[in-house]
């Protein structure tokens, strides 16, 4: 069982969380006889890499919103805060692809994202009005994201406005405000062994086939083991 689940999973489950998918299944295994078991069949997982830090081009003059979450801030249902950023996708032929992502940070749910051959407004638009769409968010809501020009835009402030949703962007020049997308972007392109897509489509394709599998099979630490969508129907601070 524990080599059907390290396989389910791609190589994606270390011995944390493949002990607590046994528990799932009605068999109690502790970490440490899972992770010997691990060992004495040559099953190892996919490690993340450490998180670097990497700043942003913020030199436009569009004018920034100030950080909201420095702010006396407390995180405890869906739909408070959502977190957002860019990063780049290699496609064979160019340079790169722009994937544009947000995720609802208390749940760690991905709820919207595009992937695009420039990196303007537009692309952050494409994943923000996803996002809407499916969360159809009421109340205090803040976004956040770092203060990259595509964030400042006149199109992209109208939509926040209009949904009521307050915009919140990182310091100047500290890229630890938004540390939390940069190391998720970091976990993705690494269980996900991203080299180089043949065509944008093929991108698409398959980022969309594993953001479905983030939100709805992968356990996360931080949610006690849970998938963001177990997490969102079992916690308390749901709404």
């Amino acid at each position: 069982m524990i080599i059907d689940i390290f396989w389910k999973h791609r190589r994606r489950y270390g011995a944390r969380r493949i002990s607590s998918e046994l528990s799932d299944r009605g068999i109690v295994a502790c970490r440490r006889t899972v992770a010997e078991s691990m060992k004495l069949q040559g099953l190892k997982a996919i490690q993340p890499k450490s998180f670097q830090p990497k700043t942003t081009d913020s030199r436009h003059r569009l004018g920034y919103s100030p950080n909201l979450l420095l702010d006396r801030f407390e995180l405890n249902a869906v739909n408070r805060l959502w977190v957002a950023d860019i990063t780049y996708i290699p496609i064979a032929g160019r340079r790169f692809a722009y994937l544009s992502m947000t995720m609802d940070r208390f749940s760690r749910r991905l709820i919207g994202w595009k992937l695009d051959v420039t990196m303007t407004e537009q692309l952050v638009v494409g994943s923000l009005k996803d996002a809407i769409m499916i969360r159809q968010p009421e109340g205090d809501l803040i976004h956040h994201s770092d203060r990259g020009g595509q964030y400042a835009g006149n199109r992209f402030r109208q939509i926040l406005k209009r949904s009521s949703i307050r915009q919140s962007m990182s310091r100047a020049g500290d890229c630890y405000d938004n540390a939390f997308m940069e190391s998720c972007f970091g976990t993705i392109k690494t269980e996900l062994e991203t080299t180089e897509y043949e065509t944008v489509s093929e991108g698409e394709r398959e980022l969309g086939s594993y953001f479905s599998y983030y939100n709805q099979d992968r356990k996360h630490s931080s949610l006690g083991y849970q998938t963001p969508n177990q997490f969102e129907s079992t916690h308390p601070g749901r709404e």
